[in-house]
């Protein structure tokens, strides 16, 4: 009953990314999912920008005239 909070929580901990953490324990494998859980998030941030951005650009777009 109790492992399966635990494990959960492990699964988030081995997810959770913090900037400057040490990398050396961390094997070829655990490098690779890392780099492409950052990729991920960096497309979903560049997604968002463009989104807010084309936000702006229609307000702009509608009060210069």
């Amino acid at each position: 009953m109790f492992h399966d909070d635990d494990s959960a929580a492990s699964n988030k901990a081995k997810t959770a990314i913090i900037p400057g953490e040490d990398l050396s324990g961390l094997s070829l494998d655990d490098l690779a999912e890392r780099r492409a859980l950052l990729e991920e998030e960096l497309t979903r941030i560049d997604a968002m920008t463009a989104k807010k951005q084309a936000g702006l650009s229609a307000a702009d777009a509608v009060f210069k005239f």
